[in-house]
């Protein structure tokens, strides 16, 4: 078909990947978001090695990589400061091509825009489907300069995807929607005077905790833990309730919640889409990102497979490609490899939600003896995941 119009509901990450993607291809994009500004929700961002490849694709990767901190070891401990495993970054780089790049939100934001034409995205501007469209007719969406028409609509509109809630239902009406995974989770970003020495995650009981150091000397640290869905601190200091949690942990974790500002400490529930969806796309419409297969964080890739998806979704399409057409092979592409992580993010949070002495003195254990195990062993239950290979773009080839 000639040139169309895309439209991208949602300004995120997987959103703008997306839009990214399609300008790469030669396919006119308008983002539509309905917040006032790009303001990113969440504080760090791990970017591992496929998210790092797709990047690539997108001419931004270099632009993130030149903002990681190098840091020898990453490694999981106990509340007490005993380690229960280390992972030397050289070794994981020799094995996958690449370390994890730790940066933050904004940052990925800003490199994401910066890389689209003036006035592609547009901010303050709610955008819902009016109808997904077909093979003789194109989607309808209306915005705040009326409704619009387009060949291809991407809807990165997050877990509570309302472009999701409108359409998809029909198709699949036992699919039973997001489900509460049991944690809570808190984010924040601080500037100690010193880097930490000890990086990576603490596991307790039912609650872990996250060091990661950031460029320009900010630490990136966070916290997950089992609560009821939609509790929060009883005088409203999420600081505060950092710092009962995990205030006798080891170092640093304690020290660097002590320097968090409490108006930037974000607090979130973790639902996901444990249960699949059978689909990615209706009509001229692909779901993206957490609208399709939002996951616990636990292995960290929920916006790396957004952004995969950008890529995946982008590479099939041309300005003389129909997406009606093209779109059930994102579909078989994307299905079977999301539904394997979100899987796999729900049995790590399995272990994390452990809480009788009995039950965490064997997962300690069992870490304990993983550790000893050699680095390349280890490193080789998540070649799945680290090793996949993005295709190309119409620029990237």
């Amino acid at each position: 078909m000639d040139a169309y119009q895309a439209i991208v509901i949602g300004g995120g990450i997987g959103g703008l990947s997306a839009a990214l993607a399609l300008h790469r291809q030669g396919i006119p994009v308008t983002v539509h978001e309905r917040a006032a500004s790009l303001e990113p929700v969440g504080a760090g961002l791990a970017l591992a090695p496929n998210a790092l490849r797709a990047l690539d694709r997108l001419g931004v990767g270099e632009r993130l990589r030149a903002l990681a901190t190098a840091h020898p070891a990453i490694g999981l401990r106990h509340p007490s400061g005993r380690w229960l495993a280390r992972t030397d970054t050289a070794t994981f780089e020799a094995r996958f091509g690449e370390t994890i790049t730790a940066v933050a939100r904004a940052d990925v934001i800003a490199a994401l825009v910066d890389a689209l034409p003036d006035g592609t995205v547009r901010t303050n501007s709610p955008a819902a489907l009016v109808t997904p469209g077909g093979t003789t007719e194109p989607a309808v969406v209306r915005t705040p300069d009326g409704d619009r028409p387009a060949a291809l609509v991407v809807a990165a509109d997050g877990l509570r995807s309302a472009t999701r809630a409108q359409f998809f239902p029909q198709l699949f009406p036992q699919h039973p929607g997001p489900r509460y995974s049991g944690f809570t989770t808190w984010r924040t970003i601080v500037s100690p005077t010193r880097r930490p020495d000890a990086v990576g995650e603490v596991w307790g009981r039912g609650q872990l905790a996250g060091v990661v150091p950031l460029a320009d000397g900010r630490v990136y640290v966070y916290g997950a833990a089992l609560a009821p869905a939609g509790a929060r601190a009883a005088d409203g200091d999420e600081k505060a309730e950092l710092l009962r949690r995990y205030g006798t942990w080891c170092a640093p974790v304690p020290q660097l919640l002590a320097l968090a500002e409490p108006g930037r400490v974000l607090r979130h529930d973790v639902w996901d889409l444990s249960d699949p969806l059978p689909a990615y796309h209706h009509g001229r419409v692909a779901l993206l990102g957490d609208a399709a297969h939002a996951m616990c964080p636990f292995q960290g890739q929920g916006a790396c497979q957004a952004i995969e998806d950008a890529v995946v979704l982008a590479s099939a399409l041309t300005p003389a490609a129909d997406p009606a057409t093209t779109l059930p092979a994102y579909t078989a592409a994307r299905l079977p490899r999301t539904t394997a992580i979100v899987t796999g993010s729900r049995r790590i949070g399995g272990l994390v939600a452990l809480r009788t002495p009995a039950a965490t003195r064997l997962r300690d254990a069992a870490l304990t003896l993983a550790g000893l195990l050699p680095a390349r062993t280890l490193l080789n239950r998540s070649a799945r995941t680290y090793n996949w290979q993005p295709p190309a773009l119409d620029a990237t080839a």
